[in-house]
């Protein structure tokens, strides 16, 4: 076996290892792999599976409902490793939505229901305050939209020095 004849292997070994990861269909598999809990992810991965759920649903929706759906979501990929708290106190007495806490790292997570421009707007303006209070620099959204010409996905924000990552369903 040549020198070339190892490389190909190795690589082709490489490669399939990359696909399998890439093929993955669960946040959880994808952490392991990874080592890491990729907020992002698992909000593209939720709002995929939330829109093929309840994309046509009439169901009235309150704000309390998306925060258990997501969370029904999320512990049993952070099962044993991590932890999430919901509604702490922030010291400008604020309440945030919900907050991961995975291998030492807080993820601050606001939730609202999406009611209109302005009401947004309060929604981005609340969870940059929550990341100020938390001396963080990424925080999360996850915007439950129930307008019929909605554009649903997961977008980054930046708000001054602080990301904003948004998933709207």
């Amino acid at each position: 076996m040549n020198v070339l004849q190892i490389v190909r292997g190795i690589c082709a070994k490489a490669t399939r290892k990359m696909n399998a990861c890439i093929h993955l269909t669960t946040a959880r598999v994808i952490r392991e792999c990874l080592h890491s809990l990729i907020l992002r992810l698992i909000l593209e991965k939720f709002v995929e599976h939330f829109h093929d759920l309840y994309a046509d649903s009439e169901e009235r929706f309150i704000e309390e409902s998306g925060r258990k759906l997501f969370l029904l979501y999320l512990r049993p990929i952070i099962n044993g490793t991590g932890n999430y708290y919901i509604e702490s106190r922030t010291r400008s007495m604020g309440r945030t939505d919900v907050i991961v806490d995975y291998r030492g790292e807080q993820y601050i997570t606001e939730m609202k229901v999406r009611r209109g421009k302005e009401y947004h707007n309060r929604g981005e303006k609340q969870i940059i305050g929550y990341l100020e209070d938390y001396h963080k620099n990424k925080g999360y959204m996850l915007s439950f939209c129930f307008n019929k010409k909605k554009q649903i996905g997961v977008k980054e924000i930046v708000i001054g020095n602080k990301v904003v990552i948004e998933a709207v369903v």
